[in-house]
């Protein structure tokens, strides 16, 4: 059989009642694939070596759809119907006429590569083959295959039947008809596809890294508690914060995807895995599945906010400083606040650098840039000085981050506590670390997304989509950045560069640009 036998392939052309879709591998994500299949029309068999693995996964197809019939989202009828389509298998010959084998085993290369290979030996020239790894390289699995145009990824998300996404990942040697047929499949399945050139991480799992590292990093630093971080991330958005996702997620394998993409970019130090993430896999904390992890079975962690000190009785003069889309949200939340300010477009440099943000009283409360409160105030030779992190979300903030100078006055804490009420929120006071949480997290999760973007893996559009529909983001990199600007982006990676010498916060070349006005 050779790659120019067939243009056409029976699970792009035929109806979906006459085309079988074969999945091995019956575990959580193996049953959610076959039910999404099998809830298309599709015949389906589900396969797997371990004994009685199949027929368990159907009975938890069963129970799940059970559930959806209870709440009236789906008829008996249908369920049935369902279920009839998905028949387990027990050997590979009963695979052979499928149009479709998605492999869902161990995340391991050679176990997939061997099985890869025995698919194609066994199935005809019309037929195709998926593997939803999410980090292996599709590349490397083709190796060997007699027709390895015809692999593809189709990497779904967890859970299957609610999670929209799936990243079609093209190998140097997939065919483009490939690549399109399985897109057109997934939307029949009523997914949205993103393609994505297989590279380490494919699209998600890529530019997700800095939203758990970055956390990482201030945890290391001893920068604030999880439950700090997680609920200042929160407040920009984000469903759930770095700390309480990977406790759900499972430390032991959000540890070892990040240890695959740091392998696989032969140690970038963007990819660098955490001695905290670390020390958590060691000791057997890997999160809610053993009751342990960041924090206990109750998720419960004291001490998470405290007020800056107690607020007066009358808030102090404010004004807003400089200028940029944060102030601007800032100020109208302000106004949505009714609190009264007043706008001055600039103020006196200090060290070299103008500062944007708020005045209030005497006290001077920049937007984060990744100086930290301590220099501001050892270079303008005044002691009150509080950063605040980047609120993004006005409206959603609960809780921000914020640091102190270390002599700042108790009117000024005075000032700024009777400022946050007014706002609504509650400062986090964290360690004066450069770029707080929001914005590092934020500028890094743009940075990794122009990454990818810049050296083709996927187009901007599919950068954002991902994101949104994969691991749930309030926005994409892309809209975060047309948002913010390119400006403050680039002068908070560079301070933070300055002040930890890591290439992990070299500025993307396409932010550059965009710095420029040249993309």
């Amino acid at each position: 059989m050779t790659e120019t036998q067939t243009s056409s392939w029976r699970i792009a052309q035929q109806p979906a009642e006459r085309t079988k879709v074969a999945v091995i591998g019956a575990g959580v994500m193996g049953a959610g694939i076959a039910q999404v299949a099998a809830q298309a029309g599709h015949p389906v068999a589900l396969m797997d070596v371990r004994d009685g693995a199949a027929q368990a996964a159907v009975a938890q197809i069963a129970k799940g759809l059970a559930g959806l019939v209870d709440k009236g989202r789906m008829t008996a009828q249908q369920r049935d119907a369902l279920l009839e389509r998905i028949s387990p298998a027990s050997q590979m010959s009963e695979l052979a006429d499928a149009a479709l084998v998605i492999e869902v085993i161990v995340e391991r290369l050679e176990p997939k590569r061997e099985l890869l290979q025995a698919l194609d030996a066994l199935l005809p020239p019309d037929a195709l083959i998926a593997s939803n790894t999410s980090s292996i390289s599709i590349t490397a699995l083709a190796n060997g295959m007699a027709t390895p145009g015809r692999l593809v990824g189709m990497h779904f998300f967890n859970p299957v039947p609610q999670m929209k996404l799936v990243e079609v990942v093209s190998g140097a040697e997939t065919r483009p008809d490939v690549a399109h047929a399985i897109e057109a499949l997934a939307r029949l399945w009523g997914k949205t596809p993103v393609h994505a050139r297989s590279t380490p991480g494919f699209i998600v799992n890529r530019i997700a890294r800095p939203y758990y590292a970055e956390s990482l990093s201030l945890l290391q630093e001893q920068a604030g508690t999880p439950a700090q971080l997680d609920r200042a991330l929160r407040g920009a958005g984000f469903r759930m914060g770095p700390c309480e996702l990977m406790d759900l997620i499972g430390h032991d394998t959000n540890f070892l995807v990040t240890q695959s993409v740091f392998n696989a970019n032969y140690g970038d130090r963007r990819f660098v895995p955490s001695l905290v993430q670390q020390a958590l896999v060691d000791g057997g904390r890997l999160g809610r599945k053993v009751g342990k992890g960041f924090y206990g079975a109750d998720l419960a962690e004291a001490g998470a906010a405290e007020p800056i000190a107690p607020g007066l009785e009358s808030l102090p003069p404010v004004s807003l400083v400089g200028q940029g889309p944060l102030l601007d949200g800032l100020g109208r939340w302000l106004t949505h606040k009714g609190v009264d300010f007043t706008r001055h477009e600039a103020v006196a440099a200090v060290g070299g650098a103008h500062w944007t943000g708020l005045l209030v009283g005497d006290v001077r409360v920049p937007l984060t840039c990744g100086r930290t409160a301590a220099q501001w105030a050892h270079e303008s030779g005044h002691a009150d000085w509080v950063v605040m992190d980047w609120p993004v979300a006005p409206d959603r903030v609960e809780a921000l981050a914020v640091a102190c100078a270390p002599q700042l006055s108790a009117l000024g804490r005075a000032q700024m506590a009777a400022l946050w009420q007014a706002l609504g929120w509650v400062p986090l006071t964290l360690r004066d670390v450069p770029g707080l949480v929001v914005a590092r997290t934020v500028a890094m999760l743009v940075n990794e997304g122009a990454d990818a973007v810049w050296q083709g893996v996927c187009d901007a559009a599919g950068a954002d989509l991902a994101m949104k529909l994969g691991v749930n983001y309030p926005s994409g990199p892309f809209e975060w950045l047309a948002q913010l600007g390119a400006v403050p982006i680039v002068e908070l990676l560079e301070r933070l560069f300055e002040t930890y010498r890591s290439e992990r916060y070299r500025i993307s070349p396409l932010i550059q640009m965009r710095r420029w006005g040249a993309a």
